[in-house]
């Protein structure tokens, strides 16, 4: 690794190394090469004069690519594409005048593309339902144990931490339904010639609309497509590079939100990210164990965040049949989407498996707001016990105000409790439970059994051991 240039910080420090090869140039090359080897194997078929030993040379050189005889080429020639159809005919010379015939520059790096964006959607697919299983593992574990619910950031209504958890997992299902259909529907540009009409191929066939038609069909299902889109421009419509990108977002989106909830968490010593033996949280405060895990996957997040716009606006501005503007665009914000999805994933991952909840300081900060949200139930006990529902309203609000007076002016403990065991307009009400959390969940451990029963073993028995082999480093 040479050190006098800068290196992408996604490949070095939080990629994996699958998603990181999928994107690399021997990858994309020997792609396009596996394009050129498709489309020649389909003209033979077709009645062309190609010969099986052209063939097989073709086959036998994919991955023999010779990037600085190509950087060469380039250099000279200013095209990227006709660089490696020069540098391929280097090592295929019984083939050269073949390569490529009948076909334009998009031929082979918009359906290379598309045969990466595939393998990437899947990785991507089963990253996310490693982590949809962890946080469904999380939920199940403390579906029942009760904790401060929080709207507007203020304390409010009992939830579960299963419950919580089932928050976030949901938000990463719905992204799962989206990444999906995304890939059932991604499809190949196929043989479409220059501006898209097939001319180049009508004239190669002598005008035998049905060969330049099979043709394309042929070269589609090589390639592992079932079809093509039923029309393009020069290029594939770049509305599906939009709606890729806007996937990855919305995991990030999630990722993003979910992360931040832990952070928020964790400042309230809740609980805690995974924190290693020799980890040190801080260069100055040695106490801390900051959550650097959870902030990294938020900074890496709101970045793949900021790709959408890139991609939207790439697409809205493709003039016509197509302009170039898109190239330089696309060779940033698709791989680097991915590479960071994928960093934010085995981030996720990594904190989902190795959370620590501290059940006493969760009970803790509840006993503290219990008694205010235990209110409206110690009132409809005080009315069935012969009060009046508007005096003991009263009461209630008076001591309520007083009580909380003495938590923010004086830091004092919530004593509204003692103040209503002391009052005999509540002598003949219960008070001895009020305390008990599980009492204010309503229903949220068993809608955590009934989500992980019909939302997240469904996807855990339709992707069984698919995810079992990745790789996954997490680095500072």
């Amino acid at each position: 690794m040479s050190h006098d240039t800068y290196s992408n910080p996604l490949i070095s420090r939080y990629a994996s190394r699958e998603m990181a090869q999928l994107w690399s140039p021997q990858r994309r090359i020997a792609t396009w090469r596996r394009m050129w080897v498709a489309l020649a194997e389909s003209e033979k078929e077709l009645g062309l004069n190609i010969s099986d030993e052209q063939i097989n040379q073709l086959k036998a050189n994919i991955d023999n690519i010779d990037f600085e005889a190509a950087a060469g080429y380039e250099r000279e020639l200013r095209h990227d594409v006709m660089a490696h159809v020069h540098a391929y005919g280097d090592v295929c010379p019984d083939a050269r005048g073949l390569i490529h015939l009948g076909a334009t520059s998009c031929y082979v790096t918009d359906n290379a593309d598309l045969v990466l964006l595939r393998e990437g959607l899947e990785l991507v697919r089963n990253r996310l339902v490693q982590v949809i299983d962890a946080l469904g593992k999380f939920a199940a574990e403390y579906r029942d144990l009760p904790c401060l619910g929080f709207t507007h950031l203020q304390p409010a209504q009992p939830t579960t931490v299963g419950k919580r958890a089932t928050l976030w997992c949901y938000d990463l299902v719905l992204d799962l339904e989206e990444l999906e259909h995304r890939i059932s529907k991604l499809r190949f540009r196929g043989v479409k010639g220059t501006t898209g009409t097939q001319a180049t191929f009508l004239s190669l066939f002598e005008g035998d609309h049905s060969k330049v038609e099979e043709l394309d069909r042929l070269v589609t299902e090589k390639l592992g497509f079932e079809e093509s889109y039923a029309v393009t421009g020069q290029t594939y419509t770049r509305k599906v590079d939009a709606q890729i990108i806007g996937v990855l977002s919305g995991i990030a989106q999630s990722a993003n939100k979910t992360g931040s909830d832990m952070r928020i968490l964790q400042s309230r010593k809740e609980l805690e990210e995974p924190f290693e033996k020799k980890q040190i949280g801080s260069s100055a405060m040695a106490y801390k164990r900051n959550p650097m895990r959870s902030e990294r996957m938020c900074s890496l997040a709101r970045y793949v965040t900021s790709l959408q716009s890139s991609a939207d606006q790439t697409f809205a501005n493709q003039w016509l049949e197509r302009t170039l503007d898109d190239s330089a665009n696309r060779r940033l914000t698709i791989p680097q989407g991915f590479l960071a999805i994928d960093a934010v994933l085995i981030l996720f991952q990594n904190i989902t498996d190795g959370l620590v909840v501290y059940p006493k300081t969760i009970e803790k900060h509840l006993n503290e707001e219990l008694p205010f949200m235990a209110t409206e139930e110690i009132l409809m006990a005080g009315v069935q016990a012969g009060g009046d529902r508007q005096e003991l309203h009263e009461q209630i609000r008076v001591h309520s105000q007083d009580a909380a007076r003495q938590v923010k002016e004086h830091g004092q403990a919530n004593d509204l409790l003692e103040r209503l065991k002391n009052d005999p307009s509540f002598e003949g009400v219960n008070l001895s439970g009020a305390l008990d959390g599980r009492r204010f969940v309503g229903r949220a451990p068993e809608q955590v059994d009934t989500f992980i029963a019909n939302v997240v073993q469904p996807i855990r028995n339709r992707y069984a051991g698919v995810a079992a082999d990745l790789s996954g480093e997490v680095t500072v």
